[in-house]
């Protein structure tokens, strides 16, 4: 399985949400990067992606987006190969 990494906040809804469908999945681990502790992940974040908002989720070097664009790789049929 793939290696995922995922920037997030403490408080941030669609960051659990994202984190919930790649359990049903099967992802055990996430590496999850805290942005709201550390200014320089996020300047990091910003630079890799360019956007803002969080969560921003990689699976292995792709970079899947946010939320919305997990659910949508999802119900396209794509996210399970992707964690293969």
């Amino acid at each position: 399985m793939q290696a995922v990494k995922m920037y997030t906040t403490a408080v941030c809804p669609y960051c659990v949400r994202a984190k919930n469908l790649l359990k049903l999945k099967g992802v055990t681990t996430i590496e999850e990067i805290r942005i709201d502790l550390d200014g320089k992940a996020r300047d990091e974040m910003m630079q890799t992606t360019g956007r803002r908002t969080v969560p921003q989720i990689f699976i292995g070097s792709t970079h899947v987006g946010g939320c919305d664009d997990l659910m949508a790789l999802d119900s396209a049929g794509g996210l399970t190969p992707l964690l293969a």
